[in-house]
């Protein structure tokens, strides 16, 4: 369920809830090319960290058509707390630590200099060493290698991103992460439907499942194998898990009324859902994968939706009209616990979004008339609006909590933006045709 339909479900009477989801099922449409998605840098700090990225040389003959350092000078700019040297401006181009001539890169402004190279290793695959070179005291400070295939070389190349993230921000990097979203071609009622899995930056997409059909919601599990999400292929509401690897999948919920919201356990075991029964109104409960056994969490004549998992796993945030307006409210993963109440600032305040060290809680909330994306300090209350488009929603903290995905509204067009969790920096992955919504970031790789 995207927002705009989230916030008709809240506000409806119950009795619409079940013929509006009919409606969202009948849409039919025809089949379309996938989108290529975009980059465009919105915000940066004011003072980027000054580096600059050296072609990678090459041992032997060229192992290897990726242009390595590119990537990563694409990815360290992109995160908006680097600037880079442009090449034309570089003094040499070393491939070695021991080649770089910290006064010359100083000269030019570059307080960090990357070097590296790509071989071929005797086992056929491909190699890619990096080094990092602090101008200003001429140390080496960082040194790796990475390895795979040809067609891995790009997730390499994010892997070296990530590491010179981490040696001068602090910062584990989320470059060699995945993110999956939905894109939508066409116009109502004939709209077509695409579940697409792609890098952290939106390059090297790949379809995993395409349908005439709405597809909603789509959630990693923890190992980042599986992604459930909702499906009306069926002309019901209805929830799968596929394995993203093989497309392998299963229906694990298509119970009468609405099936939605689907949220992995942090064990992975369990789905955290929203039912709604035949009787229409929705509650919570918890589905184990295995067993197939299913808990009911809430029993409340509010509409109950939207879980979260709390990273320990014991307890879940969900979202609730119960006190008369759209509100976060906290519970225990058990049958007949009580909740308790997370938000209090202004009448809106939705889909709930936890942070990996359990922090912040990321959500959608009402400002100034606009949905925008806030987060709030779960020790302290505080909450900080982080968007300023008039339509954001579905937001998803990458697997390091320093940054959110989320969709927005471009006119009348979906695209997908990325903020950092202190408002500082941000971009926007726009598609070249059609839109693209509810993103869903995945976990770090083992």
């Amino acid at each position: 369920m995207n927002e705009t339909n989230r916030r008709d479900f809240l506000r409806q009477p119950r009795a619409l809830v079940c013929s509006a989801a009919m409606i969202a099922c009948l849409m039919l449409g025809m089949p379309a090319a996938r989108a290529e998605l975009q980059i465009e840098i919105t915000s940066g700090v004011r003072d980027p960290v000054p580096i600059a990225i050296v072609p990678f040389g090459h041992a032997g003959a060229a192992p290897t058509d990726t242009d390595v350092a590119s990537i990563v000078q694409h990815d360290l700019e992109g995160s908006g707390r680097f600037r880079a040297l442009p090449r034309e401006r570089m003094p040499a181009t070393p491939s070695r630590a021991d080649e770089v001539v910290s006064p010359s890169w100083r000269a030019v402004g570059s307080d960090y200099v990357v070097v590296g190279r790509t071989s071929a290793l005797d086992n056929g695959s491909l190699a890619v060493d990096y080094e990092l070179v602090n101008t200003l005291t001429g140390a080496r400070l960082g040194a790796q290698r990475f390895t795979g295939t040809a067609g891995a070389m790009r997730n390499a190349a994010h892997r070296v991103s990530d590491a010179i993230y981490q040696k001068i921000l602090g910062v584990r990097g989320a470059f060699a992460t995945r993110i999956a979203y939905v894109a939508v071609e066409g116009e109502a009622p004939a709209q077509h439907y695409q579940l697409i899995v792609a890098d952290a930056d939106g390059a090297n997409q790949r379809m995993v499942l395409e349908s005439r059909f709405p597809l909603m919601s789509p959630a990693w599990s923890p190992d980042g194998q599986w992604l459930a999400y909702v499906s009306f292929e069926t002309k019901h509401a209805a929830v799968y898990v596929q394995l993203v690897r093989s497309g392998e999948r299963r229906q694990v919920s298509a119970r009468a009324g609405i099936n939605g919201a689907p949220a992995w356990s942090p064990d992975g075991h369990k789905l955290a859902l929203t039912l709604g029964g035949s009787g229409g109104n929705p509650d919570i409960y918890v589905l184990d994968l295995t067993s197939q056994d299913l808990t009911r969490i809430t029993d409340d004549p509010a509409i109950d939706t939207e879980p979260e998992w709390a990273p320990d796993g014991k307890s879940l945030f969900f979202t609730s009209d119960r006190a008369g307006s759209p509100q976060i409210y906290q519970i225990a993963a058990n049958a007949g616990a009580r909740p308790k109440r997370i938000t209090f600032g202004g009448n809106y305040n939705a889909r709930p979004r936890v942070a990996p060290d359990g922090s912040q809680l990321a959500m959608v909330t009402l400002d100034g008339g606009n949905y925008r994306i806030a987060v709030q300090d779960l020790a302290s209350g505080t909450v900080r609006v982080l968007s300023r488009g008039r339509l954001d929603e579905s937001p998803s903290f990458a697997p390091n909590g320093a940054t959110l995905i989320y969709s927005e509204r471009e006119g009348s067009r979906g695209s997908l933006a990325t903020v950092s969790t202190d408002g500082l920096t941000g971009l926007r992955l726009k598609a070249s045709q059609g839109e693209v919504r509810e993103p869903a970031w995945g976990p770090f790789s083992p």
